[in-house]
């Protein structure tokens, strides 16, 4: 028997089974597609890649083609090998700390093209569709194509992102308000908005490969068109001209076509590690994949009833081994030579585990790996940093969120309304637009999973490029990302930016195998909560017991002890933020032990999804996150 906490029986939708294939995603019109492409015969890359495309341009404001992803997947033929898609594009080679530094920055901005890597997403997924799909890319491309020509309905969150950054984008960034804005009419909820200069994109990448003689090669040739030709041509032309950043400079961007040219995604060997019967594998340390596995390394060590996040002992547990693992990250962390292996090595994380205590920890303390104690930033919080800016920075996209948006959380002393009792269910917003305490407009990522009948899964996680990074490339219909700001501008620190080098991603989706097949695809959007929301949701699936829908309906919880990958990467020394369903005597008992808990309410945080496979029985699964009332799975 568990020692979890029983779930409930009623969860706010099913868990799906069937035995055909099943998607899942962060937008209904996504997952979809992706199913509508395994009905017609299509594999679960064919499928995610599909899918993929359809974000492009139905969510807007948490990914775009100019911007990144990661992916891991497993293929029937090679069931036991977790596969990296690198999707994450390089530092240009004029993005240096000395020439940063002379613009007179501290830190990447959050927001403009000095803060763009070269753009990796839309490579990636050709890539993906060139060496493991079966479709034709016209086909793959059709539904994303017919949305951004003839219209989708428009999400009320993507109305309201524009609205947050209207006087940025009237002001300083005009192709960004001719795109958004037309007629300097913000679009209403539900009204059909188009992007045909996306999809011309699209047809031209499908145009490039028509005189190929095979699929694969046609693919190549599209590859080889948005890394050579118009794309990259009209983003460097474009963001070479000086324009608004986040910190209220105007500068010129450093990305050039060469460096579109020189850049291509690959494919990697995963981090893995065993936890009870399984293994969990992740995009390795140049993302903050690691993160989970540390964790999980860590608590492993513990009882089953310390590893419950439904109560007082198993969250303090958990929350205190997140810190350590997100200290290790933000200090060794990045496109660097870390020895992973010595890092999950036991002797290693039973030194971190003893670190563990019956009260709230509100240090970052990173452990020592190779002889390095790594590196830590000046620890800053949000309110120190508002208070010595004298710009306006209300206006400005910059990165993922910590918090549900600007002034969901409250301090866990104030009460919830008719406190004492669970709220019913509500789609609340886990990313609702507008700006936090720095004045910071935040953006988020997607996700999708998608398993087929053969045993094909894949679980991936585009991001970037939101319509509030950077200016619209006008003649393009998106713009780029702002992944730099991930780098420190400190040749002497890990993650420092570097030509040519990964900035250190949050983006890490998570596969799980058991006995050699895959048999778990899961993620969440979240920024630095990825990988605190999914240990969570592996927690209850693998030691729980829980179904995939029980386990992502139930209360969420995250740090904010941690230095946020986000411009302006602050701190906050013990926090914790925390759903209002984890309950008063849970919330009590952490305050008592010393985290500063923030309620979020009580559906708001983690916008989970996952698809599961029985190697023995062909039964699949999926499941998705209600928060937001936008996430959806489909299978048969």
């Amino acid at each position: 028997m568990s020692a979890f906490v029983t779930p409930s029986e009623h969860t706010t939708r099913p868990t799906l089974q069937g035995t055909f294939g099943m998607s899942s995603s962060t937008h209904w019109l996504a997952t979809a597609a992706s199913q509508s492409v395994l009905e017609r015969g299509g594999n679960a890359f064919d499928a995610a890649t599909a899918g993929a495309f359809v974000l492009h341009v139905v969510e807007p404001h948490l990914n775009g083609p100019g911007g990144d992803m990661t992916g891991l997947f497993a293929t029937a033929e090679a069931p036991g090998t977790p596969v990296v898609m690198m999707g994450q594009g390089a530092a240009p080679a004029g993005a240096t700390v000395e020439h940063y530094r002379s613009l007179g920055l501290d830190l990447v901005p959050g927001a403009g093209g000095l803060a763009a890597a070269v753009p990796a997403a839309v490579d990636a997924w050709l890539l993906l569709l060139q060496e493991h799909g079966t479709w034709e890319l016209a086909d793959v491309l059709d539904c994303a194509i017919g949305y951004a020509e003839d219209g989708f309905p428009i999400l009320a969150r993507v109305t309201k992102q524009i609205e947050s950054v209207r006087e940025l984008f009237e002001q300083h960034w005009p192709s960004s308000a001719a795109q958004w804005i037309p007629d300097g009419r913000i679009p209403q909820p539900g009204e059909l908005f188009r992007n045909p200069e996306y999809a011309q994109v699209l047809r031209e990448l499908i145009a490039a490969g028509e005189n190929a003689s095979t699929r694969e090669d046609r693919i190549a040739a599209a590859r080889r068109e948005w890394a050579t030709g118009r794309v990259a041509k009209l983003a460097s032309e474009f963001l070479s001209r000086p324009h608004r950043h986040s910190d209220g400079g105007d500068y010129a961007a450093v990305i050039t076509e060469q460096d579109f040219a020189q850049s291509s995604a690959r494919f990697e060997e995963a981090a893995t590690i065993e936890f009870r019967g399984h293994t969990i594998a992740k995009v390795p340390h140049w993302s903050q994949g690691p993160v989970l596995l540390e964790a999980l390394r860590i608590l492993d060590g513990f009882d089953d009833e310390r590893l419950d996040p439904s109560t007082e002992l198993g969250a303090h547990t958990v929350l205190e081994a997140l810190k350590l693992a997100l200290a290790d990250r933000d200090a060794h962390f990045g496109d660097n030579d870390l020895d992973l292996d010595e890092m999950l090595s036991e002797e290693y994380i039973a030194s971190r585990r003893a670190l563990i205590g019956e009260r709230a920890s509100a240090e970052s303390r990173p452990g020592t790996v190779g002889g390095s104690s790594g590196d830590l930033p000046r620890l800053v919080t949000a309110a120190e940093f508002a208070a010595t800016q004298s710009a306006d920075l209300s206006s400005f996209g910059v990165g993922e969120p910590t918090v549900p948006g600007a002034g969901a959380g409250r301090p866990a002393e104030e009460p919830a309304p008719e406190a004492g009792a669970a709220a019913p269910f509500t789609a609340a917003d886990p990313a609702e637009p507008g700006a936090d305490e720095t004045g910071a407009v935040r953006g988020d990522t997607c996700h999708i999973d998608v398993v087929d009948r053969w045993g094909n899964m894949i679980s991936a996680m585009p991001s970037g490029g939101w319509l509030q990074s950077s200016p619209t490339i006008p003649g393009l219909g998106f713009c780029l990302g702002t992944r730099l700001q991930m780098m420190w501008l400190d040749e002497g620190r890990n993650a420092a930016l570097t030509p040519g080098a990964r900035p250190r991603t949050t983006l890490s989706p998570t596969l799980v195998l058991r006995d050699g097949q895959p048999v778990i695809a899961l993620g969440t959007p979240g920024g630095d909560q990825q990988d605190q929301w999914q240990l969570l949701l592996v927690l209850r699936l693998l030691v729980g017991g829980y179904t995939p829908q029980q386990a992502i309906d139930a209360p969420a919880m995250h740090t904010t002890s941690l230095v946020g990958s986000f411009w302006p990467r602050t701190f906050e020394p013990a926090g914790a933020l925390v759903e209002d369903r984890l309950g008063e005597d849970v919330i009590a008992g952490l305050e008592a032990r010393g985290h500063r808990v923030t309620r979020a309410g009580d559906w708001a945080l983690g916008r989970l999804s996952c698809v599961t496979r029985d190697p023995e029985t062909g039964l699949l699964q999926a499941a998705s996150n209600p928060r937001g009332a936008q996430g959806y799975s489909a299978g048969r």
